[in-house]
């Protein structure tokens, strides 16, 4: 674990445009195994259920969570570029993002996977904190990976409305 840790820090900063285009793959790549649950459940399940009035269309999706992904990717590695000048705010926030980016993937497991609308809104409400707990976190690094979260919150803000409303309808 701490040869792992030491090639994390020493991730060539010289180059930031390629560390860059890293975080941001690593951020969509990961947050794409969520899709897995999706696509299987969008044309059988999903489609049965009643919608909520202003449900999107389902095309709208994959645009949304790709740009949303490519913000955190973007916002985690300007965290990342402060682990040698703040390292106890940026571990900790790396953490921090760690620990939400599994609810994310969690949620698509349980609406989706295992078609769980009402643990579906439990899980999306903690991620919703984990959110601005990434927020508050990455704020003390760098403001502007801070920032880069706010459409994502105020999507997955969206999105619990749309998880309870699907609850309530179905």
């Amino acid at each position: 674990m701490v040869s792992l840790v030491a090639r994390f820090r020493q991730f060539p900063r010289n180059r930031p445009v390629i560390s860059l285009v890293i975080a941001i793959l690593t951020v969509e790549i990961v947050g794409a195994a969520g899709s897995v649950f999706t696509a299987q459940s969008l044309t059988t399940w999903y489609g049965t259920l009643q919608r909520p009035m202003i449900a999107p269309p389902n095309w709208v999706f994959g645009p949304v969570w790709a740009t949303l992904f490519a913000l955190m990717g973007v916002a985690l590695w300007l965290v990342w570029r402060q682990i040698e000048t703040s390292p106890r705010e940026a571990w900790i926030a790396l953490g921090v993002f760690l620990v939400h980016f599994v609810f994310n993937l969690g949620w698509s497991a349980v609406f989706f996977g295992l078609q769980e609308l009402g643990w579906g809104l439990a899980v999306i409400g903690l991620l919703w904190l984990l959110i601005v707990t990434a927020m508050w976190a990455f704020d003390r690094v760098d403001r502007r990976a801070a920032l880069l979260l706010v459409p994502y919150l105020l999507w997955v803000s969206f999105a619990v409305y749309l998880n309870y409303r699907f609850w309530v309808l179905n």
